[in-house]
């Protein structure tokens, strides 16, 4: 049941072929990455660790890291991955609320980050860095290169997820092997995985989308993986021609576009691109089909259950839906009487099945209040069945996500969906992007506010936007207030933080 052993067994049988190649131009065997993962789970068993103990992680992304994360679930322990933005704040927060055994960070950050470990209790920290140095290699480097990969329940955790906490403190989503594995297998089959695939890689590993979705997906499949540190445009373009699927956030594909180097013949081996973590405007996914001949597939997860609902990879794409319910996977769009809503009736998406989560992280209260009292998880996201997804109409059985329901805005008594309006605001010559927030008001408890961010070399006339806006919506949607702005706050995602728009328009 160890979600090592299951992706282990898509790994090829000819071990000396590449497992990844870096942008440096270093290649990793798969024999290369099962010995790594062994003298590193050595090392962890070396220690002497409770049952369950958690090992967290802030480091840079590199192959090593990558090999850290598998060492741990092979070792049987639960691994921590920690935002590399993340300040001393937030570390000793989640430090202290974790209780981990062992922590790993950069070199850098060693003196800051073990006085917080010690304080919190952690008893070993070790430092890894993108150079492939630091103690945990030096420490690892003298242990064998064979480990009998533990064995667990499915139900054993396998790592612990913080949520990206826009809003309140962060809450440690606990995902066990069986989660894990079971997403793994479905997307597998869903996405069309093939043997000869190659991942182009440029997502953080601290996050589900990165960790889980991606490099699972390839580990399953014994693909190999094209590996970048990070985002940027012309090692994409570079490599894409080498490459088969890529997976990245709406900023990737925004980038992408803008560069007159990105081609249809530079995407002429690529046969799948995935978007998610963010909502993929339909003006991007239009775009990229004008540009390529290819759509882009849209999905929908969240670090609690890892990926719920997708476009089909063969069939309709539609642009502003994320598709259908993944196999195994149940999904309910219900009202506040919890009763189910019918087509294009907008409501509270709530999910089930074998990748839901088993909780939140010593918080048996709050996972209690998270989860109905027939055992559905409530997602906090507002959405549909079917409608105008704004890409065409979008067929009944696909979910069309509306927003947050925590920001939903109530002005005047009357429900107002954020997503609604930002969908014509976005639609606007010249607008690149917008968010729609709820500001306090004095007679409607809550106004409308927008905050547009403009196209490079456009001029926007906020007046004029309002205007046009009365022409297509209801009054008690219209923003009393539209601030034009260099750009919008978020987080390392890419997703919009809009609590920190309704600070600063508050103040």
């Amino acid at each position: 049941m160890n979600l090592y052993s299951i992706l282990e067994k898509g790994f090829p049988k000819d071990k000396q072929s590449c497992a990844l190649e870096t942008h440096d131009g270093l290649y990793y065997s798969w024999s290369d990455l099962e010995r790594a993962t062994a003298k590193m789970a050595n090392l962890l068993k070396s220690l002497k660790l409770p049952k369950g103990s958690r090992v967290a992680v802030q480091v840079e992304k590199s192959p090593e890291a990558l090999f850290l994360y598998l060492a741990t679930i092979r070792a049987g322990y639960v691994y921590l991955p920690l935002n590399t933005a993340y300040q001393a704040a937030e570390i000793g927060y989640f430090l202290e609320n974790a209780e981990p055994a062992v922590v790993v960070c950069s070199s850098k950050n060693f003196s800051w980050v073990s006085k917080t470990a010690f304080k919190a209790g952690t008893q070993h920290v070790f430092t890894l860095d993108e150079n492939r140095t630091g103690t945990l290699l030096e420490r690892a480097g003298a242990q064998s290169d064979r480990f009998k990969t533990a064995t667990v329940k499915e139900d054993d955790l396998a790592a612990i997820l913080y949520t990206s906490g826009t809003t309140g403190r962060s809450k440690g989503a606990m995902l066990t092997h069986k989660n894990l594995s079971s997403n793994a297998k479905v997307l597998q089959k869903f996405w069309g995985w093939k043997k000869g695939d190659v991942l182009l890689h440029a997502l953080p590993i601290f996050h589900v989308h990165g960790l889980f979705v991606a490099a699972h997906g390839a580990l399953i499949n014994g693909s190999k993986m094209i590996w970048l540190p990070r985002l940027d445009t012309a090692q994409l373009i570079h490599y894409m021609p080498k490459s088969t699927v890529m997976m990245g956030v709406p900023t990737f594909y925004v980038r992408l576009l803008a560069d007159k180097g990105f081609t249809k013949e530079v995407t002429r081996n690529m046969r799948l691109f995935v978007s998610g973590s963010a909502p993929l405007l339909t003006e991007t996914f239009n775009s990229f089909i004008e540009r390529t001949g290819q759509s882009i597939l849209e999905r929908y997860g969240m670090s609690e259950t890892v990926m719920l609902v997708s476009n089909p990879y063969k069939g309709k794409r539609v642009g502003g839906s994320v598709g259908l319910p993944l196999p195994g996977v149940k999904v309910r769009v219900v009202n506040e009487n919890n009763k189910p809503c019918g087509v294009d009736e907008i409501g509270n998406v709530q999910v089930k099945g074998p990748n839901v989560f088993a909780g939140y992280w010593r918080m048996p209260e709050k996972t209690a209040e998270e989860f109905t009292k027939d055992g559905w998880f409530k997602t906090g996201d507002v959405g549909r069945w079917g409608g105008d997804a704004n890409g065409g109409k979008a067929p009944k059985d696909y979910l069309c996500i509306v927003g947050r329901s925590k920001d939903l805005i109530i002005s005047g008594g009357y429900n107002v969906y954020p997503k609604e309006i930002e969908s014509f605001i976005d639609d606007m010559d010249g607008v690149d992007e917008s968010a729609v927030i709820g500001i306090p008001h004095p007679d409607f408890g809550e106004a409308v506010m927008a905050v547009v961010v403009p196209k490079a070399g456009a001029k926007l006339d906020a007046q004029a936007m309002i205007a046009t806006l009365k022409t297509q919506i209801a009054n008690f949607k219209i923003p009393k207030r539209l601030e034009i702005v260099a750009d919008l706050p978020r987080n390392a995602m890419g997703k919009v933080q809009k609590n920190i728009l309704r600070q600063q328009y508050t103040n």
